[in-house]
């Protein structure tokens, strides 16, 4: 990636809906230069899609947390059924493998400390391959709207 590929990828998660010809002017190159970039930038996968930002209070989701998890037995099979499991609820928003001392991290986002609870009670106490489960409420969460590459 060169500097203006950089500056293409800035400002497109700066504001994803600008046109061809915005974007270009942002970054000082021709239209049809910015094009063919953006074009590259896809192919080779550094692009991978674009997204509305969604407000999940507006959703009425206003309880967020990460739930840490350890599963058993540890094999692939397992790893993979519990993700689908669990990418599949609606109330999931992300979920992470992740190595240490938990198997997953799994972020939740809800009406209330209540849902929440019932959440836990009704979709992962009874699971088998769950051995052990704990919660942290989320109480502020910042995203960084623009990811730089490194060096």
């Amino acid at each position: 990636m060169d500097d203006v590929d950089s500056a293409i990828v800035r400002e497109l998660q700066r504001d994803a809906r600008q046109t061809n010809r915005d974007l270009a002017r942002a970054v000082g190159i021709a239209p049809s230069t910015c094009l063919e970039r953006v074009r590259l930038l896809r192919d080779r996968g550094v692009l991978t899609g674009y997204h509305a930002e969604i407000s999940l209070d507006a959703l009425n989701r206003h309880v967020q947390a990460f739930l840490h998890v350890q599963v058993r037995p540890m094999s692939r099979d397992v790893i993979e059924g519990f993700k689908a499991y669990a990418t599949g609820l609606p109330e999931v928003v992300a979920v992470f493998v992740v190595a240490g001392g938990d198997d997953f991290l799994v972020q939740v986002a809800l009406p209330s400390v209540d849902a929440l609870h019932s959440f836990l009670m009704d979709k992962f106490t009874g699971r088998r391959e769950i051995v052990g489960f704990r919660s942290s409420v989320i109480y502020q969460h910042v995203r960084k709207p623009v990811i730089e590459p490194l060096g």
